[in-house]
């Protein structure tokens, strides 16, 4: 005898996935509503407006701040890209003593805390003598957004096929051009992708760049919190939107070039 029972339009997994994902962004949809609002207080509602967004563009110190962070993200991810990418092939590649230590550790800054790492780095710099500036938190970027490009480029080595080098040595080419024509092609999408999310962090930093920076560097966020601290206004609710669409935008490209290199090589 078959169950003619009717099965529910939704099951109770459904809805508790959408109950969940709609506590998690709930905030953010709150956020975008004032963005819009007309009124310079963003717990009165008088009306839509774009205004706070065309005002970001003739602030000079959100644009100077915007200027800061983008150099800061770009310089360490570009000086990350190359480090951490030969670090991983080092460490995937060779063996020598204390590698398993040395692993361990250039993959802490992933776990430790960054408050740990934003007072390391600035009683580093006290000792070192040297004084604060834009410089300092570029370096202080590098630290930890070349732990997560090694991550991503070590994890793409792993599904490699280690005789892909020793092949191309075979039919004579030399290590260089082994690893600039072999290995770095099939790397490629990993470190694209370990770049993109290292940018989005170093972007959104807050508390590492407030440690290290000097007189007159202020990060976007940096900027963004010394205002809040006066109450939110309807701009600062239009900055966080357009900074959340641009990381939003960024990780989706890095999840498709990660995707689209996994595809590749699986139909290889």
């Amino acid at each position: 005898m078959t169950n003619n029972k009717l099965k529910p339009p939704f099951s109770w997994q459904g809805i508790f996935s959408f109950l969940m994902f709609f506590y998690m962004y709930l905030p953010i949809l709150v956020l975008t509503f004032y963005s819009f609002n007309q009124s310079a207080y963003s717990t009165d509602w008088q009306g839509f407006t774009w205004k706070w967004y065309s005002q970001l563009f003739n602030d000079s110190r959100i644009l100077q701040a915007l200027q800061n962070s983008l150099t800061v993200a770009v310089v360490a991810v570009a000086i990350s890209a190359v480090i951490g990418t030969l670090m991983a092939v080092g460490l995937a590649r060779y063996q020598f003593p204390g590698k398993g230590l040395y692993r361990g550790i250039s993959y802490l800054p992933l776990i430790i805390p960054d408050i740990a790492i934003a007072v390391a780095t600035l009683v580093f710099l006290a000792v070192i003598g040297t004084p604060l500036s834009l410089w300092t938190i570029i370096a202080a970027h590098v630290v930890f957004c070349l732990s997560y490009i090694a991550f991503v480029v070590s994890s793409r080595i792993s599904s490699l096929n280690p005789h892909l080098e020793e092949a191309a040595l075979d039919l004579g080419a030399t290590p260089f051009q082994a690893f600039i024509q072999v290995l770095l092609p099939e790397l490629m999408p990993a470190i694209i992708a370990g770049c993109l999310i290292s940018f989005v962090l170093s972007m959104d930093d807050f508390l590492i760049a407030s440690f290290t920076a000097g007189t007159g560097s202020n990060t976007l966020p940096m900027e963004i919190f010394s205002r809040i601290r006066m109450g939110v206004r309807p701009d600062i609710n239009a900055l966080s939107v357009m900074l959340i669409l641009a990381s939003g935008s960024l990780a989706l490209v890095a999840e498709l070039v990660r995707y689209r290199g996994e595809q590749k090589r699986f139909n290889k």
